[in-house]
């Protein structure tokens, strides 16, 4: 298996790519027990998080990452992601920033997300 840097830059390329394209194609990322703190809202879930994300008011994003941080996170490979970015969204020019920590577990060979915590950077 790849080692965990490689496995998080994969994983962040991916996950932004689809975000950006159909939040929807999101959900086979998360498990029913996955949850996502979006700003202030917690949700756990698949069903409540591709809810939550498909309900998001805008229509276009573009992710743009600027730092990714990996670690190792438990003895049964998890990996713990962090990111730091900018986006845009619909016709928007001045991007806003943002940082997403992500906790990645394994799962019959691949790796889905456990935690998924984002807050956008004011100021």
């Amino acid at each position: 298996m790849a080692d965990f840097a490689t496995i998080a830059q994969q994983f962040v390329e991916f996950y932004y790519q689809t975000f950006d394209q159909n939040r929807q194609n999101l959900a086979a990322l998360y498990r029913d027990h996955s949850m996502l703190t979006f700003e202030t809202a917690a949700v756990q879930g698949v069903t409540g998080i591709i809810e939550k994300l498909t309900s998001l008011p805008f229509s276009q994003i573009k992710h743009q990452v600027n730092t990714l941080d990996a670690q190792p996170s438990n003895e049964s490979g998890g990996i713990l992601v962090l990111v730091t970015g900018a986006l845009l969204v619909d016709e928007e020019q001045r991007p806003m920033n943002y940082t997403q920590v992500f906790q990645l577990l394994p799962d019959q060979g691949s790796y889905f997300v456990f935690n998924d915590v984002f807050k956008l950077i004011y100021g």
